[in-house]
């Protein structure tokens, strides 16, 4: 089906590009032909600029249109893996508790992995809440002041227990003596989390990952997450942030590709930025930079927080 409409997405361009070309010949031969009729080729020349203004307009939007449902038909499916897949072991391991008589030791471990996998689920279903509510249009929000030390330092233990990492493998360290910033805890929590999360995924070897908290010498706080694993190739990273969007490809890792969307929405809400930066030794650098607290009230006391949506 992706193949399908990629040939489509050629065929539509191939077609209006040759359109584009047939009628600027036409055209060209039309006025060097009657030159001499000034009104006649002034009224050609305004006529074909329309032609070929709505010939491009169409190409583009066809081509935007038939991407869009891609993106779409991915998205599901990702949604369909991602909830179908703990679903599926849930059952499982409630159908062998039904079933079958076990030890105190293996009840534990079968209740842990459900555990897990209802993380899982809970993760997948507010991936997809949030995705939705940083595309709505206003929003207005309470907000108080976040120790981003706190936040970072919850996500890294987070990390460290959901994906069976020593210290080593997540380092955290934060240079900051007050890293406050005012804005919704549980939104910037979820933006940090996504970052390590994506850092973990990529990190095939488990590591290592290094998180930091740190000012970022313009009067701000910069939260860094640098893993030093797969990277981004090149040819991919223009799109990085964009929502659906999966560096490495759809279905090589999982996920949804909205983590990074997510975060670069909810960042961009609190008056910061996100960037990534790709070191020579490999790997890649989240750094996100958000004003201290101060600066922050100012600036939701005086604007009201809102996002256009697509």
């Amino acid at each position: 089906m992706i193949r399908g409409r990629r040939r489509s997405v050629i065929f539509f361009t191939v077609f209006g590009i040759c359109l584009v070309a047939i009628a600027v010949t036409l055209n060209v031969s039309w006025i060097v032909l009657n030159w001499r009729t000034g009104v006649l080729a002034i009224l050609g020349v305004i006529l074909f600029a329309l032609i070929i203004a709505g010939m491009v307009l169409n190409t583009i939007f066809l081509v935007r249109e038939i991407r869009r449902n891609e993106q779409h038909d991915s998205f599901l499916n990702a949604v369909t893996h991602e909830l179908k897949t703990p679903i599926a072991s849930i059952r499982l391991y409630l159908q062998t508790l039904q079933t079958r008589e076990l030890d105190a030791d293996n009840r534990r471990e079968f209740d842990g992995i459900m555990l897990e996998d209802s993380d899982r689920l809970i993760h997948t279903v507010e991936q997809v809440l949030r995705a939705g509510s940083a595309r709505s249009r206003f929003r207005r929000e309470v907000r108080t002041q976040v120790n981003m030390s706190d936040v970072a330092s919850e996500c890294v233990e987070l990390a460290r227990t959901r994906f069976h990492l020593d210290e080593q493998s997540l380092a955290f360290e934060n240079h900051v003596q007050s890293p406050v910033v005012l804005g919704n805890a549980d939104e910037l929590k979820a933006a940090v989390w996504n970052l390590i999360d994506n850092a973990v995924k990529y990190s095939p070897a488990g590591g290592p990952i290094d998180v930091e908290v740190r000012p970022d010498g313009r009067g701000r706080l910069a939260i860094g997450v640098r893993d030093h694993g797969l990277g981004i190739p090149v040819e991919r990273r223009d799109n990085l942030f964009d929502r659906f969007y999966q560096a490495h490809g759809e279905g090589h890792f999982g996920g949804l590709g909205l983590g990074l969307y997510i975060s670069r929405q909810i960042v961009e809400l609190h008056g910061g930025k996100i960037s990534a930066e790709f070191p020579d030794d490999g790997g890649s650098h989240f750094i996100v930079s958000l004003p201290k607290g101060q600066r922050a009230r100012r600036r939701a006391s005086s604007t009201a927080v809102g996002v256009p949506s697509d």
